[in-house]
């Protein structure tokens, strides 16, 4: 199997840094815009999808800052790749911006930007952002 390769987005958002959080870090904000609907059990998020369920290992999780996960399968296989949500916050202008981490063969790295396109497009939805 290939390497997959890192890539990062930056999403400007406005909202509150606490707020956003809300939506990034709990299993009924996340099943508000990323999943049809999340559980979780300690470190272990249930992500479902069109009724197919992905599990993912909750690895480091910053209060009002970041949090990061691991697919289960990832785990299992023994790689490093994760998936992370930053709230970066702009100093001078108090701009919110959410930076997401996350790895893709390198072929479909333009396909998964586009899905957390998505994603980040129905969050700034769900939180009132434009």
């Amino acid at each position: 199997m290939s390497e997959k390769v890192k890539f990062e987005i930056e999403f400007p958002i406005q909202s509150s840094p606490s707020l956003l959080y809300q939506y990034i870090s709990t299993p009924s904000g996340l099943s508000e815009w990323f999943a049809d609907n999340v559980n979780s059990r300690g470190e272990k998020f249930t992500f479902i999808w069109d009724g197919s369920e992905e599990i993912a290992k909750l690895i480091t999780k910053k209060s009002g800052e970041r949090i990061k996960f691991r697919w289960a399968t990832d785990e299992e296989e023994d790689n490093n790749y994760y998936f992370e949500m930053k709230i970066v916050v702009d100093e001078i202008t108090k701009d919110v911006s959410l930076i997401v981490s996350d790895f893709s063969d390198e072929d479909e790295v333009e396909e998964a930007k586009m899905l957390w396109e998505n994603q980040v497009s129905d969050l700034k939805h769900v939180i009132g952002s434009t």
